[in-house]
């Protein structure tokens, strides 16, 4: 089996879970629009799997290539899925006082 050097330095475990974080809530608020709207097909059922399979193929990957920043991912990822949930609620109700 391959393995890479321990990366010692957790920002690049932050990053990666930030990042997938995001994508995460991109996923997620694309498969309940979809969900809400009425329009469940095959484009539904892409954004149902995929917002399962993202978090579990990054966390894996980084248990097996970048163990030493396994908590910083799930920490970016957390993060990044709350502070998400609350920029789209700001700019929802500041649109809807408009």
């Amino acid at each position: 089996m391959v393995t890479f050097k321990k990366a010692g330095h957790p920002m690049l475990g932050l990053f990666i879970g930030i990042i997938s974080g995001v994508i995460q809530f991109f996923l997620l608020l694309k498969f309940t629009t979809s969900v809400t709207g009425g329009k469940a097909g095959g484009k539904t059922v892409i954004f149902a799997v995929t917002q399962f399979l993202l978090p579990l193929a990054v966390l894996i990957l980084c248990a097996l290539f970048l163990n030493a920043n396994l908590m910083w991912v799930g920490i970016g990822m957390a993060a990044a899925l709350i502070g998400s949930a609350i920029v789209k609620f700001v700019l929802l109700s500041k649109k809807d006082k408009k």
